[in-house]
């Protein structure tokens, strides 16, 4: 209490100032005089341009509020406009796969991919199914644009697929209407080559490419791809056809698997 007291000793000329300008402040709030009015109005038009800067952060905070809100609801709108499109690029692709098997006189089994990569040393997908629903080792799998590879390990409810971009994939091909055989391998992106032609085999840029029927894995007459370049390689008796899969390997979602027993296929 003592303190205090000293204090107030010490300050004293301090309280006592803000004591009157206070006091003043409120006699001339309250007096209806004209002369106090005018003073009003200008001490008002004083304490508007202090307080406009003060009123004018006050607005870029709301709107730096309402811009971020806004930010955030175009996020979400982008997020399900992406959502929708994917959909309905995966109902299309669905909706292929659903003609493919209804067009088709082969046994097919439906599946998802559930991932991609899974061997270090294999280019492959991993499928939902297995030997539950009768998926066996070297069955072809193709999508509604043609082959894309075949089963290579079999598990009751997964299976792993090369996929016909593997560096080691081979398959047996027929090039139409010419009907010249050959080795179809990877070369990158989505071009393949077909080794092993005649060097006077009839091939022009457009033939299509399906399968030989002579593999003991593949029907014949799937869908491979088209040819897009003939190379005649100097000094060999044989031509190199370069072609173009015509499956989007890098956005499978849905494949078949060839369940049929090849020798009932005609």
């Amino acid at each position: 209490m003592r303190n205090l007291y000293l204090f107030f000793l010490k300050y004293k000329d301090h309280f006592i100032f803000l004591f009157i300008v206070f006091f003043s402040s409120y006699i001339l709030l309250q007096n209806d005089n004209p002369n106090i009015h005018i003073i009003r109005g200008k001490f008002s038009d004083k304490f508007s341009i202090i307080s406009s800067p003060l009123a004018w952060l006050r607005s870029m905070s709301r709107l730096e509020i309402e811009t971020q809100l806004l930010r955030e609801k175009n996020i979400q709108l982008s997020l399900k406009l992406e959502s929708m499109l994917n959909a309905n690029e995966e109902y299309k692709a669905l909706l292929h796969l659903l003609k493919l098997k209804e067009d088709s006189d082969l046994e097919l089994i439906a599946a998802n991919v559930i991932n991609s990569g899974a061997s270090a040393n294999l280019s492959s997908i991993t499928i939902d199914i297995g030997s539950n629903e009768g998926v066996k080792l070297n069955q072809t799998v193709l999508v509604s644009e043609g082959v894309i590879g075949k089963t290579v390990v079999v598990g009751k409810k997964t299976s792993i697929v090369q996929i016909i971009n593997d560096v080691n994939f081979r398959l047996s091909v027929r090039i139409l209407p010419s009907g010249n055989s050959g080795i179809l391998r990877f070369l990158k992106d989505d071009i393949c080559e077909i080794r092993e032609l005649q060097k006077n085999a009839e091939i022009s840029i457009g033939d299509n490419v399906v399968t030989s029927g002579f593999s003991q894995i593949y029907p014949k007459n799937l869908p491979v791809g088209e040819v897009i370049e003939v190379v005649n390689e100097r000094g060999s008796f044989q031509k190199v056809a370069k072609v173009r899969i015509k499956a989007k390997i890098g956005s499978l979602l849905h494949v078949f698997i060839i369940v049929s027993d090849l020798d009932k296929i005609g």
